[in-house]
């Protein structure tokens, strides 16, 4: 899956309402329990748990996640707990629990948890799982899958760029140099040369032992792609991202991000982002389990309305996009938008090659 749930929203509003509870499990690879149960469940509601890859902290990607539980339970008058893990011995020990309380879904975020819960769905097959921003190997009747066409969204990205760099130069910060991650970088250059064929573009990966969470690294990157003439860079470097921004903003270039509206973090720098709505996948997930349809994998795309961008989405002129100044960019982005939408235009997928 694309590593981008990863992704710190920069934006430090709490997820969760109401009381939390941290229980550490014990041994030195503690994973930790986030025991939200929705409070006043009916007798009879039902039950649903979500195993995260990472502690969810400031995560949006993950955040969104935990909403999408937190709806579901709302809405079938139920409980919900979220198992937040922190590396592989923690990731098992969370789904070994969730699968010994027996919830009515178990819900998982990324790809860590693959081959976990193809190991689980063949011992437990009563026992229903959703997986999130991944999928199993193998099809079980008892594992649904909800997966994103990331590229579809960065495709717009950058074309804005495009259509906005003055340089005629665009770049990207990504994670890792692997076809997931350049879901990230490949998309953009593509838009920005779609709708200004002189366009070149280059992209600058993060590496090292903390790809996921190394704002120095990734400001390192940026500058790179910058002092070679860049004025647009998609940042999709995770925690990276505010390492990024900090480069983009002292050029008086620009940036995009990724997961949610990231454009608060530094108002004139952040042109827009690419949004992933995990919350949507996990709710309409567990519809679809609950509703007899478990066992399929749904893409969500810009037609499903589970990728889209910031510019796209109401509330565009508060959101401290430098887009919003843009309308005659937004207008041509919409028709990109529509064409693939229609199926008209498609957008190359790096990791379906």
């Amino acid at each position: 899956m694309p590593r981008t749930r990863r992704s710190r929203s920069l934006q430090l509003a709490a997820v969760a309402t109401g009381t939390v509870l941290l229980a550490a499990a014990t041994g030195c690879n503690a994973a930790s329990k986030d025991d939200s149960s929705s409070a006043g469940a009916k007798s009879g509601g039902k039950s649903f748990t979500l195993v995260t890859p990472d502690p969810v902290g400031q995560n949006q990607f993950l955040k969104l996640a935990v909403d999408g539980v937190k709806a579901a339970a709302k809405t079938h008058d139920g409980t919900q707990k979220v198992y937040q893990s922190s590396d592989s011995a923690s990731q098992q020990q969370n789904v070994q629990a969730a699968v010994d309380a027996a919830p009515d879904v178990i819900v998982l975020v990324g790809f860590e948890f693959a081959d976990l819960v193809a190991q689980q769905a063949e011992a437990h097959p009563k026992q229903q799982f959703l997986v999130v921003d991944a999928c199993t190997e193998k099809t079980f009747k008892n594992v649904s899958c909800a997966v994103f066409r990331e590229h579809e969204g960065v495709y717009l990205a950058g074309a804005e760029a495009g259509l906005l760099s003055e340089s005629g130069k665009v770049g990207a910060v990504d994670v890792l140099d692997t076809p997931q991650f350049r879901r990230y970088s490949d998309p953009f250059a593509a838009g920005a040369e779609k709708v200004a064929p002189k366009t070149t573009a280059s992209t600058r990966f993060v590496g090292g032992q903390s790809p996921f969470d190394d704002s120095a690294r990734a400001k390192e990157q940026a500058n790179s792609l910058l002092a070679k003439g860049a004025d647009h860079i998609m940042a999709a470097a995770a925690a990276g991202n505010y390492g990024v921004f900090e480069a983009a903003q002292a050029k008086k270039a620009y940036a995009y991000g990724v997961d949610v509206n990231q454009c608060t973090a530094a108002p004139g720098t952040v042109v827009d982002n690419v949004i992933k709505k995990t919350d949507v996948a996990v709710q309409e997930g567990i519809e679809q389990v609950l509703g007899g349809k478990a066992g399929k994998t749904v893409s969500y795309g810009l037609k499903e309305g589970g990728i889209s961008l910031t510019g796209l989405e109401d509330g565009v002129k508060s959101s401290k996009c430098v887009i919003a100044d843009h309308e005659d960019v937004l207008k041509k982005v919409e028709a990109l938008r529509d064409q693939i939408v229609s199926g008209e235009l498609t957008v190359d997928d790096p990791a379906a090659k």
